[in-house]
């Protein structure tokens, strides 16, 4: 028997998507705070989850609640089920073989797995890893603990002025002995999204394992890992409307079938003894412990979601979005936009004259308005632009023309205040 279905999520007519409509599937959306009406600019932090994925979570925990992989009764059958038709549903979602995704909490986890199980066996003094100046921390650090270990050097691929890569000076920077090169996808702080693809073949064409940052990307354009032709891609869940402590690598047949496990318990196991143990093979050697099984139920009702608008849309919706608020802070006397590559998702980090970030989001807050201030993750890019912190307003496609318009009339507002 197969596992009870989750939620299902709206069929979208192949024309223009209803908005507003979409948007009522968000609840928290319709919340207020500080009897303000909700202004949510914080997605690149988090996203917001349709009833779709809360309805899916709440019914795994109501009818088929029960461990992965280890019991032969029928709710050990559909639990197990449902997990591994995650895995499935997400492969579908980034064309890959699930053979070749594991299922983790999030890109942090995957890419520290790499780090554990893929280079810090390989790499020794005299090899570099190469990673790029927009990094998330989650990017960085892994890479820096896997150097300190093994004398291997850190060498950053910098960036442009606009929050573009330097091409030039990164085709220099690809040395015979870069091992590794660490590159997201598209930027948490500046939108900046890379030529992932492009990238990516020079590097192979040199003999240098790829690691992507996916996080940024996956939830709000569509992504064929495939074609980006990366021997490494994690991404996040909590990003893509699903819940927390979600997400997946995925990773070459090749490097999994090689790389040891990172973390030992059950279900990484085929036999275990005092004498030795036989590990499972990959994914699941990865995999050790009770995963989080309600959140992989969850998980499969965002992708579902996200396929059922169309990536594509939600792209374009987005873009839309983006423009009208670049347009709008621009507009305004005293205010810098950080990040103005060509082609850059709906992240605005931005700086407002005679005003700390922190200063101006906790007043914004008091107006109904959530974004992020901060270093975002992302210290070394700032210590680039010379700033200590930005605010930063992201977007996704359940925002309005509305909001934004709002947004402005509270930043003005608070900047009144702050004098």
């Amino acid at each position: 028997m197969n596992a009870p279905r989750a939620a299902s999520a709206p069929q979208e007519a192949p024309g223009a998507v209803d908005w507003a409509r979409v948007r009522a599937d968000f609840p928290l959306l319709h919340r207020a705070v500080h009897d303000k009406p909700l202004i949510y600019f914080d997605n690149a932090n988090t996203a917001q989850k349709p009833t779709a994925v809360i309805e899916a979570v709440d019914g795994y925990y109501r009818r088929f609640n029960a461990n992965v992989s280890r019991a032969v009764h029928q709710l050990g059958t559909e639990a197990t089920e449902a997990y591994e038709g995650a895995r499935k549903r997400l492969a579908r979602l980034l064309n890959v073989r699930a053979d070749e995704l594991v299922l983790c909490s999030g890109t942090t986890f995957a890419i520290n797995l790499v780090a554990y199980s893929w280079a810090l066996p390989r790499l020794g003094p005299g090899d570099t890893i190469l990673v790029s100046r927009m990094e998330h921390h989650a990017n960085i650090v892994p890479w820096q603990l896997v150097a300190e270990r093994t004398g291997a050097a850190i060498r950053v691929a910098e960036i442009h002025e606009d929050g573009t890569l330097d091409r030039e000076a990164l085709a220099r920077a690809m040395t015979p002995d870069v091992r590794l090169f660490a590159v997201a996808h598209v930027s948490n702080l500046l939108g900046t999204v890379n030529p992932v693809r492009e990238l990516c073949r020079e590097a192979r064409r040199r003999g240098i394992v790829t690691v992507v940052d996916g996080s940024q990307a996956v939830p709000h354009r569509p992504v064929d890992v495939a074609a980006i032709g990366c021997d490494f891609y994690a991404f996040t869940g909590h990003k893509m409307l699903g819940p927390t402590g979600t997400g997946a690598l995925w990773a070459r047949r090749e490097h999994l079938e090689t790389m040891p496990p990172f973390i030992g318990g059950g279900e990484m196991i085929r036999e275990v003894s005092f004498e030795g143990t036989v590990y499972n093979d990959p994914p699941h050697r990865f995999e050790a412990g009770t995963p989080n099984i309600a959140g992989f139920v969850g998980l499969t009702a965002a992708a579902d979601y996200l396929d059922a608008i169309g990536l594509e849309r939600i792209e374009a919706r987005e873009a839309e979005l983006l423009a009208h608020l670049t347009e709008a802070l621009d507009a305004e006397d005293g205010v810098r936009i950080l990040g103005r590559a060509p082609d850059k998702a709906a992240v605005v980090s931005f700086l407002v004259d005679g005003a700390h970030a922190h200063d101006l989001a906790t007043l914004l807050d008091l107006e109904g308005v959530a974004i992020r201030s901060g270093q975002h993750c992302a210290h070394p890019l700032l210590q680039f632009y010379g700033v200590a912190a930005t605010c930063r307003a992201s977007l996704a496609f359940y925002n309005t023309h509305e909001e934004i318009d709002a947004f402005m009339a509270a930043l003005r507002k608070v900047r009144r205040l702050l004098g």
